[in-house]
């Protein structure tokens, strides 16, 4: 088939190990873990938001099964079920509510705990909840397996949310795997110091923290020898990793801590791979960008946090960067990467946004080639100082959807371009789930397109170097070398 004959290809996946995304409603992969006794209490864990809670949801129920704790599907009936929250936007907030009352209806005799961010900004609506046994704040989520028992006790309060500016969880323990998933995610730093003004997440988060160099090392090194050959390095504002490391132990950003990372090297004929989760554009350092252009370990693909094209609507949202600074470091970047594939966080609709600074951002996707934009319409969020903007100057919900699609529309080609442009190259693939019709299984290449590969020519777990040959529908059509 020609590169430009229309093709349409039925595509039905049968899932055998689970791709990596942002989550919006995730079980904890630990739910295909080891048999416990078959008298062992049951938990199920339910993962909402980003990858921060994913890989904090992980720790939690490794903790759980040192106290001979099942872990099951959320969906499954069970004697404790834990809803890690994310409070992004409204709809966050009532998926909340949603998937606790859904848990609280599958058993009504369940304890049931409501943590995350959700609980940490509005602790009362979730205690308010019938059925809801405790809400725990981000400060003692990972004190989860400590404070059960106690709680099956009944010696605790029903809210336990405390001051995240005094105390926060960090991961103190090291993760054996996400069993469910090809990649693991690797979190590096906690909060945000920021306060963009359509924010509550630095509020819900709590201040900027790092984790320890040496904690991420010996974290990455263990994923690594468990067979994960790729991993996410996750934070809440990824960019600002060290900002708050005092000066006994000197600089250490995030360029110096993937430095270290990839000294660490297993097995140098299918090398583990390290994908940066997300960025800020004024995270984007020349440092970096040379040390992303020299090492192939690191996957020529980019989340770029850009929320906007408009210098007046980044100034009123106190981002940190203006739109010159956006496609000065973005041109640098692909200078120095050329297949670099983006992918990006774009706002519409903040306060006061007109037809004339909307276009800005489509302009702005169409100009630093966003392939993959993850386009969400502004949403008001009690507390944030967007909030308090006059009604008069908020866009109204339906022009906010209106621009939502039509720059979703406005992406297709860049889409397509990218697809297009990548044929007849050679790229690393990573295989992720089985076609049902036995021929193919779906893989995602280092530039995070998605590759169909025949299943004989693959190996699950292994990195693996294809050509990219056709394009149906919306996959690339690969064979190996």
């Amino acid at each position: 088939m020609s590169q430009n004959e229309s093709k349409t290809v039925e595509i039905k996946l049968e899932t055998l190990w689970d791709p990596v995304g942002v989550s919006s409603s995730n079980e904890s992969s630990l739910s295909k873990t080891r048999v416990p006794d078959v008298n062992a209490k049951r938990v199920g864990i339910r993962t909402l938001g980003c990858k921060v809670n994913s890989y904090e949801s992980e720790l939690i129920g490794e903790a759980l099964k040192t106290q001979d704790w099942q872990i099951v599907p959320a969906d499954q009936e069970a004697d404790l079920y834990l809803v890690n929250t994310c409070t992004v936007t409204k709809e966050a907030d009532r998926q909340a509510r949603q998937e606790v009352r859904k848990a609280i209806k599958r058993n009504p005799d369940a304890l049931v705990v409501v943590t995350g961010c959700y609980a940490q900004m509005d602790p009362k609506a979730c205690a308010q909840i019938p059925g809801v046994d405790l809400v725990l704040g981000n400060d003692r989520k990972l004190d989860t397996h400590e404070l059960i028992p106690k709680l099956e006790e009944g010696q605790l309060p029903k809210v336990m949310v405390g001051d995240l500016d005094q105390h926060v969880s960090l991961p103190d323990q090291l993760l054996a795997g996400y069993e469910a998933h090809t990649r693991a995610f690797v979190q590096i730093q906690q909060g945000c110091d920021q306060g963009c003004t359509f924010c509550i997440i630095h509020v819900a988060r709590g201040p900027s923290r790092s984790l320890a160099p040496s904690l991420i090392k010996r974290q990455v090194q263990r994923l690594v020898l468990n067979g994960y050959p790729e991993i996410v390095i996750c934070g809440v504002d990824l960019g600002s990793y060290g900002d708050d490391f005092d000066e006994n132990i000197g600089r250490f950003d995030l360029v110096d801590l993937l430095e270290e990372l990839l000294t660490l090297d297993f097995e140098p004929d299918n090398p583990f791979r390290i994908r940066l989760s997300s960025i800020d554009p004024f995270h984007i350092t020349d440092r970096l960008i040379t040390l992303w252009a020299n090492e192939p370990r690191i996957c020529s693909h980019m989340h770029l946090s850009l929320q906007s094209g408009s210098t007046l609507i980044l100034k009123r949202m106190k981002r940190r960067y203006d739109s010159a600074h956006v496609r000065e470091r973005i041109s640098k970047l692909r200078k120095a990467i050329p297949d670099l594939i983006i992918s990006a966080d774009v706002m519409v609709g903040f306060p006061t946004e007109t037809e004339e600074q909307f276009l800005e951002t489509v302009s702005m996707v169409e100009d630093i080639q966003v392939a993959f934009p993850h386009t969400f319409s502004y949403s008001e969020r009690e507390g944030t100082p967007a909030a308090k903007i006059p009604g008069a100057k908020q866009v109204p919900v339906s022009e906010r959807k209106d621009r939502n699609q039509r720059l979703r529309e406005s992406a297709k080609p860049i889409e397509l371009a990218a697809k297009t442009r990548m044929l007849g190259r050679e790229v690393w693939v990573l295989p992720e789930s089985k076609i049902v019709n036995d021929k193919y299984v779906l893989c995602r290449s280092e530039q995070y397109l998605s590759c169909l590969v025949p299943k004989t020519e693959i190996e699950k777990g292994k990195w693996t170097r294809v050509f990219l040959e056709d394009l149906v529908g919306d996959h690339l059509l690969a064979k190996t070398l």
